[in-house]
C-alpha cells in the first residue's frame, strides 16, 4: 500500500509539472481567441518555443491597417505582445486563433509567457 501511494504521488507531481505550460508561467490560461480567423486577415502561426523560429512566417510583411491573427499550432498557451506594448493578443490556447487585430505600426514582437520567442512584422506598403 505504501508503494502504491508513493507511485501515485509521483505520478501526480509529474502530471502537475507537465500541465503548467513551461517557463513557470503564472498567467491565467483563459484564451482570448476567435474560433476561426476572418478571411481578410493575415495569419501568423505560433510554432513553439524556438527563438526567431517560433513564428511562421518570420518576419511577416503586413500592410498598415491590415488585420492580423496569430494561430497557436503549439501544445502550450502563448501570448503575443509587440515590444513597444502597442499590441497584446491575450492568452492564445493551443489550437486557437487570436482575435483579429489591425496593425498600427510594424516592429518586433515576442511571447510574454516565453520571452525567447521573438518575431517581427515588416511594413508591406
Amino acid at each position: 500500500m505504501r508503494r502504491f501511494l508513493a507511485v501515485a504521488g509521483l505520478a501526480a507531481m509529474v502530471l502537475g509539472i507537465s500541465a503548467c505550460g513551461g517557463y513557470g508561467s503564472s498567467s491565467p490560461m483563459t484564451p482570448n481567441h476567435t474560433p476561426t480567423p476572418p478571411t481578410d486577415a493575415i495569419t501568423i502561426d505560433i510554432t513553439g518555443v524556438n527563438g526567431a523560429q517560433s513564428f511562421f512566417p518570420n518576419p511577416s510583411t503586413v500592410p498598415l491597417g491590415k488585420r492580423v491573427v496569430w494561430h497557436n499550432v503549439d501544445t502550450v498557451t502563448h501570448r503575443v505582445m509587440f515590444d513597444d506594448g502597442e499590441l497584446d493578443t491575450g492568452n492564445i490556447a493551443p489550437g486557437a486563433f487570436s482575435a483579429p487585430m489591425g496593425l498600427v505600426a510594424p516592429g518586433p514582437y515576442h511571447c510574454s509567457i516565453h520571452p525567447p520567442m521573438v518575431g517581427r512584422i515588416n511594413d508591406g506598403q
